[in-house]
């Protein structure tokens, strides 16, 4: 029975070693909780490091901890000190996550660190190939993985995998400063569903995809040469219902039973008069959170607004992380100072504006905190989601409470009732506590109310449910692609009519089919391979080989002339056959020039990396050097500038691979093949060809025809082949 394999950097559980025993403590965290309804399944397993390095395995309790980790459905990976070193606070801690987070001046990149980032994902890898059968479907979590997809790729090329990217992914203009950019991408993109918190790291990673690696992007789907890879966003929930009951266990909880945290929040309740706020921050000890901002707004806000002091007062807790790495120290020291300034600056007998906790707190003091807080107030520079914001609206029983979320998070996207503020505007979030403190009952609760409703519909048990069936969905894809593929069966049942036909004719595209796109039109040159395989098929008897092209009739002739090939130019102007001179096999002119060229002209004067192509009967405007995103806007633009002179001029916009033709209507591969078909009668009809202006040869082509796309993309051809070395494997099929 196939199962689901979850790998991520830890296990969803923390083990220890007790006097040669093993305990094991589930995790809390967001991920343990998100993937819980995943992996609770029978066939699941979950594979990720133990917590324990190598050097801390006595041999004598390592099967006692393969056994515990059995027990919970879990494989480690073995790992050792210098792996933790380099990967995890090396190459993960240091260079993704400052990079990711927009912190380029913390981002250091050193060989080392990403040599052995390396080699922990092929440990991760090996142990995945260990675990894997057919039939298995994967889902990798997270940036300490990102190169993991591809190493399980190239070893089971048709496993579902599935990579979700738990923190943001960078702009285009940050993403490319990393030197390993290219193998991180090509790491991702091993996946067939890649997922983001939000839209804005979808698009920010289609955009590195573009860019960097060259890759076709139509809609959210990334064209490789063999496969499609889906790109979406699925932000992550939480565990409503756990943190909604455990808000109504702690209200039912008399005096005594109340924890000790609870009952000191209660004495500085009774004290202010019930006048009293708290002001809550919760965060992991991290720069990319804000917390120093942070501060530094409060003690704006008590300046600003002295009627607050004495009453409104700052709970912070702040969660040790990463104390180890030298940023995370030097951190840890300004809050301090920070703290202690602030305290020192306004602090009265009976109240001090900061309650600051620097460690992490047991699950029943969270919602102590969560009930007792009148705002939550959570200001990251940047997070991928931001679990807490949700955490406190679940906890909220009355609905009343009031969240202030940085419009840097990716919570901030679905939470359009929390107040948004821009943590970096100390103006905009003293205003903002304020408005908050001061704020209605009834407002309080109209905002919650719908932010709730929200919050438990889209549950973490949602997410994971989501991504799962679109991975699925993916896989459907992929059935269906497969189902067009030119795989062995196929093609030798091709070249098996080809060989007992008596009467052939062959239609080849050039550019794109039979020869890779080069930078400049001009040097893509037929190669000896082209030749051989074409002179081949040309020698059989009653065999006619055509090559079909945009390409104008002048540089045909130069790189054909000499041969017996028929040759279509110029998507079907000029007709060339074995021995005779050109001909016109459409009636047109290009009188139209004049008024076409000049614009083409400025829009290439304007468009680093574009030219324009002038042939006898059409022109054409190349963009496949310009930056995509421009290319793509310049292009639009362009058909819109000239949509007026088509019609007067009775001509037509043909939409190529990273080109825009103009050329007289009506003139088409598809109208020209079908000329060719006239004179004699084919038993074995064959066309293949990589561009949309292919597809018209392919529809016009008899049913019977056998035809074939190259790569990965929609069409009404019967089969694809995945690339140019495809298409020469199935060629060769026809020799004699």
């Amino acid at each position: 029975m196939s199962k689901t394999i979850i790998i991520s950097n830890r296990l969803p559980l923390q083990l220890k070693i007790n006097e040669n025993t093993i305990e094991t403590t589930p995790s809390v965290g967001g991920l343990a909780t998100g993937m819980k309804s995943v992996h609770k399944q029978n066939n699941s397993i979950w594979i990720g490091w133990s917590g324990i390095t190598e050097e801390e395995i006595d041999a004598s309790i390592k099967s006692d901890i393969n056994t515990a980790l059995e027990s919970h459905q879990c494989v480690g990976v073995p790992l050792t000190q210098n792996d933790i070193e380099g990967f995890y606070y090396g190459f993960s801690n240091n260079t993704l996550w400052p990079l990711f987070h927009y912190f380029m001046e913390y981002t250091a990149f050193e060989k080392n660190t990403w040599e052995t980032y390396i080699d922990v994902n092929q440990k991760f890898a090996d142990i995945v190939l260990q675990n894997l059968e057919d039939g298995d479907q994967i889902w990798v979590h997270d940036y300490q993985l990102l190169l993991l997809p591809n190493l399980i790729r190239k070893q089971k090329p048709e496993v579902s995998i599935g990579f979700f990217l738990h923190i943001p992914f960078p702009s285009y203009e940050v993403f490319r400063t990393i030197p390993c950019r290219e193998e991180l991408l090509k790491g991702m993109l091993g996946a067939d569903l890649i997922g983001f918190h939000t839209y804005d790291y979808e698009r920010h990673f289609l955009s590195s995809a573009q860019r960097i690696l060259g890759h076709e992007i139509h809609f959210n789907n990334i064209h490789l040469d063999d496969r499609i890879v889906k790109v979406d966003s699925f932000p992550m929930g939480i565990d409503y219902n756990k943190f909604h009951q455990a808000a109504i266990e702690h209200n039912q909880k008399v005096k005594e039973d109340q924890t000790e945290l609870q009952q000191e929040i209660n004495k500085h309740i009774k004290k202010g008069n019930n006048q009293a706020k708290l002001i809550l921050s919760i965060d992991r000890l991290d720069y990319t959170k804000g917390i120093a901002n942070r501060l530094r707004a409060f003690e704006y806000f008590l300046d600003k607004y002295p009627q607050f002091r004495g009453k409104a007062r700052l709970v912070m807790l702040a969660v040790p992380s990463r104390s180890n790495i030298p940023q995370y120290q030097i951190l840890k020291n300004e809050i301090d100072q920070l703290v202690g300034r602030i305290n020192g600056k306004f602090a009265e007998v009976s109240w001090t504006p900061i309650w600051y906790f620097y460690r992490s707190m047991p699950f029943e003091n969270l919602i102590d905190l969560y009930i007792s807080s009148e705002v939550a107030l959570l200001t990251p520079i940047r997070d991928g989601m931001n679990l807490v914001a949700k955490e406190y609206i679940a906890s909220k029983l009355d609905k009343k409470g009031v969240l202030i979320l940085s419009e840097m998070t990716g919570a901030s996207n679905e939470m359009s009732e929390a107040l948004i503020i821009n943590p970096n505007n100390f103006e905009e979030i003293a205003d903002t506590l304020k408005f908050a403190l001061e704020m209605p009952e009834e407002e309080q609760i109209k905002r919650n109310e719908a932010l709730q409703k929200r919050l438990q519909r889209y549950n973490v048990e949602k997410w994971a449910n989501d991504f799962m069936d679109s991975l699925q969905a993916t896989k459907d894809d992929a059935i269906q692609y497969t189902l067009k593929k030119v795989n062995t069966a196929v093609k030798q049942e091709i070249a098996k009519k080809y060989h007992e036909s008596k009467n052939r004719i062959l239609f080849f595209d050039y550019d794109g089919t039979m020869v890779p796109f080069t930078k400049l039109p001009e040097d893509a040159k037929p190669t000896q391979r082209v030749f051989d395989i074409l002179d081949d098929l040309d020698s059989q008897k009653n065999t006619k080989v055509i090559i079909i092209t945009g390409r104008d009739r002048d540089t045909v002739q130069k790189w054909f002339g000499h041969k017996d090939y028929t040759l279509i130019t110029e998507h079907g102007v000029w007709l060339k056959e074995t021995g005779l001179d050109w001909e016109l096999m459409e009636r047109v002119d290009n009188k139209w020039f004049g008024a076409i060229a000049p614009i083409l002209e400025s829009f290439t004067d304007r468009t680093p990396g574009s030219l324009v192509e002038e042939k006898r009967y059409s022109l054409a405007w190349h963009f496949r050097n310009v930056d995509p995103d421009l290319g793509s806007k310049r292009a639009s633009s362009l058909k819109t500038t000239i949509q007026h002179l088509i019609a007067n001029h009775n001509l037509e916009i043909l939409e190529g691979d990273k080109v825009i033709e103009i050329k007289v209507s009506g003139v088409s591969k598809g109208k020209s093949a079908s000329k060719m078909l006239t004179d004699q009668k084919y038993d074995f009809i064959f066309a293949i060809g990589d561009d949309w202006t292919d597809e018209h040869m392919f529809k016009e082509l008899p049913k019977e025809a056998h035809t074939v796309k190259v790569g990965i993309k929609k069409t009404v051809a019967q089969y694809f082949v995945e690339d140019i070395d495809k298409v020469y494997d199935l060629l060769y099929t026809f020799k004699e």
